[in-house]
This record gives C-alpha cells, sequence and structure tokens, in this order.
C-alpha cells in the first residue's frame, strides 16, 4: 500500500505579504520540509526573500489565467534538483517520490538505467546522469503501477504542472 505524500499544493498567495497572486504575476516557490511534511510556499516577485538553503527544489513561473489551458511542460533542472535532494531520505513516502521523479528522469534521458543491484529482496536501479555522468542508486519501493500514477500525480501537483 502506499504512503500518502503529506504535500499542499500552491497557494495562490504570497507567503510573506499575504497578497494573492493574479494571472500573469510572476511567482516564486519553494519546497520545504517541515516538520517531516514536504511543504509548498509561493512568493510574489515583491515578497520574494530568495532561496533557503535548506529547501529541496526552487522554482518560478507566471501564474496562468484561470481559463487557460495548459500544455505540461517539465523542468528537467528541477526534477533533478529534487531527486538529488532526496538522496538521502528514507521515509517511505519520501523513497516512493524519489522513485517516481527517477522513472521521470529515465524517460526525459536525463538519466539513463545502467543495472540493478539486489541486496536481499531489495532492489536498487543503478543510474547514471546523462549530462555529468553522475552515478545514482535509487532504491525500487515495489509500487503498483496504479500508485505510480498517483505518486506522480502528487508530483505535478506540488510543483504546479497539474
Amino acid at each position: 500500500m502506499m504512503a500518502a505524500l503529506p504535500i499542499q499544493q500552491h497557494s495562490r498567495v504570497c507567503a510573506a505579504t499575504g497578497r494573492s497572486l493574479l494571472p500573469g504575476d510572476k511567482y516564486f516557490s519553494i519546497l520545504l520540509d517541515e516538520a517531516s511534511q514536504l511543504v509548498r510556499k509561493d512568493y510574489s516577485a515583491e515578497g520574494w526573500p530568495g532561496a533557503p538553503s535548506e529547501a529541496i527544489a526552487v522554482w518560478s513561473g507566471r501564474v496562468p489565467d484561470a481559463n487557460q489551458k495548459r500544455r505540461l511542460t517539465f523542468d528537467d533542472d528541477l526534477l533533478m534538483e529534487c531527486f538529488e535532494r532526496l538522496s538521502e531520505e528514507s521515509e517511505t513516502a519520501r523513497v516512493q517520490f524519489r522513485y517516481v521523479i527517477a522513472l521521470l528522469l529515465l524517460r526525459r534521458k536525463r538519466l539513463k538505467f545502467e543495472d540493478i543491484r539486489r541486496d536481499g529482496d531489495q532492489e536498487y536501479l543503478q543510474l547514471k546522469c546523462s549530462r555529468s555522468g553522475a552515478a545514482f542508486e535509487v532504491a525500487d519501493p515495489r509500487l503498483a503501477e496504479a500508485d505510480v500514477g498517483r505518486v506522480q500525480d502528487e508530483l505535478f501537483r506540488v510543483l504546479g504542472w497539474e
């Protein structure tokens, strides 16, 4: 059974000023670990204090018009940053989150599959970054296909890619 990922979606309110973020406004977002929860904070351009060093991910964009049909776009650098920052996590939901990010990066050809390492019943994907050549190992949490989809949907929601 998949553990729920405790992440909030975008608030459309600046965390610093309390001002509503309106369509067309530039915003900055960060993903933080607060009390064992992944917390997203959104900021207006004028309220942006800069990225804290403990941020798991940082990105920016423009608030879309409510009626605007969005085409899903991926920021491979943001995904890679999240993937790398979650490398030392052992909590089930975060291991699952990192695994799904790895699958997306494989599909995007940012990571390349090298091998599988087995340690007892646990399998680890051996991956390599296509840009830097850095090697990574990712625990396979043995998610059912439906669970992978749910974790991926959660990832898209928290990053505002829904």
